[in-house]
């Protein structure tokens, strides 16, 4: 899940993990993907070259069948790999300074890293790659048809920051409580937001608003106070406050 900043001159996109914690993430754009991509298809082709060389060498000892099966293994599935292995980066990445991340910034993961590698042929289909140049351009959070089949962005990896909701100090003076049961992301911050207006409204107003969500919160062992007090212990424990 991930959502564009509301500016239209940033590009950065913000993703919102299931334990509340928001990641800040920068899209690579066009000119820095080609780039890595050009230092990959070097790469590979150096990759490819060498076993080309060794195959002449030892063809009689290996066979020419390794030899093509090493040849698609490298064409296929070089970049899923190293997306696995180096935490989304391939080499090409790596020295232009990105990585492939999840919609949500988590890590890729294998059917992810599999799926957007797949359909590198659907963007590749014609010479100079018009597809993946539209797809790219065109997209928010540039991206190309494989990233959005495996839900995946690329992202500038020194830019990918995390930060948590920063603590409400007045509610150090509220026991926290833990909800009966596990709440959404949509209900965490609607709790969390209750609490920072929370000064701004009067008692009266506060137990109004509080009382929609703590009639459906409470149980039989919840703790007996006002409704407002309920809901505030519960954004303490969300928030993590300490006493």
């Amino acid at each position: 899940m991930y959502w564009q900043k509301n500016n239209r001159f940033d590009h950065s996109l913000e993703a919102l993990t299931p334990e509340g914690v928001k990641f800040v993430l920068s899209p690579a754009g066009l000119p820095v993907r080609t780039l890595a991509y050009a230092i990959d298809k070097i790469t590979q082709w150096l990759i490819l070259i060498t076993i080309a060389i060794t195959g002449s060498i030892l063809q009689y000892s290996i066979g020419i069948w390794l030899i093509l099966l090493l040849n698609f293994c490298v064409d296929w599935f070089y970049h899923v790999f190293c997306e696995l292995t180096f935490r989304g980066q391939s080499l090409g990445k790596r020295l232009t300074g990105i990585r492939v991340v999840r919609s949500n910034g988590a890590p890729v993961n294998p059917s992810s890293s599999f799926l957007r590698n797949l359909l590198r042929f659907a963007d590749t289909f014609f010479f100079f790659f018009p597809i993946a140049l539209i797809s790219i351009t065109a997209s928010r959070g540039f991206r190309r048809l494989g990233d959005w089949a495996g839900d995946t962005l690329v992202v500038y990896s020194q830019k990918t920051t995390a930060f948590k909701q920063k603590p409400i100090a007045f509610l150090s003076s509220y026991e926290p409580v833990i909800p009966p049961y596990t709440l959404s992301i949509e209900e965490k911050q609607a709790i969390l937001e209750f609490a920072r207006r929370y000064p701004l409204l009067g008692e009266s107003r506060a137990n109004e608003i509080a009382g929609i969500y703590a009639s459906l919160l409470r149980d039989d062992g919840s703790p007996k106070q006002t409704d407002a007090a309920y809901i505030l212990g519960i954004a303490r424990n969300l928030s993590g406050e300490k006493q």
